[in-house]
C-alpha cells in the first residue's frame, strides 16, 4: 500500500495492517504460514515445468484432482508431511526443498 493512501486511511481513523496483525499471529506461526505457502507455490511451479496436470499429479500421488488444489492453495487442512512428498514425487531435490524453505525466510 501507499505511504500517502496508508496515512490518509489512519488519519480517518482505520487500523492499517497486514493479515499477521488481523489474525493476531505470533512470530512462529506466521513463520509456519510463510513457510507452507512457499512450498505450496513450489508444487505448483514444479508440476507446471514438468507439463503435469493437477490430476496427473494427483495419480502419482494416489490422490485426488481437488486434494492438489488444495495442496497448491496451501489449504489448512494440508500437511507440511503432504507438501512434501507432493515435492518429492514431483522431482524435487533436496536443494530445490533449501530454496523454496530460503523464499519463507525472506518473507
Amino acid at each position: 500500500m501507499k505511504n500517502d493512501k496508508r496515512t490518509r486511511l489512519e488519519r480517518a481513523g482505520w487500523v492499517v495492517g497486514d493479515a499477521t496483525v488481523f489474525l493476531g499471529l505470533s512470530p512462529e506461526e506466521q513463520r509456519f504460514v510463510e513457510l507452507k505457502l512457499a512450498l505450496a507455490r513450489g508444487v505448483r511451479q514444479l508440476r507446471e515445468r514438468q507439463g503435469l496436470t493437477q490430476a496427473a499429479l494427483a495419480k502419482q500421488l494416489g490422490s485426488s484432482q481437488s486434494r492438489v488444489a488444495k495442496i497448491e492453495a496451501a489449504d489448512k487442512t494440508v500437511s507440511l508431511d503432504l507438501l512434501m512428498r507432493s515435492l518429492l514425487s514431483i522431482g524435487a531435490t533436496p536443494r530445490d526443498i533449501a530454496k523454496l524453505i530460503k523464499t519463507a525466510e525472506a518473507a
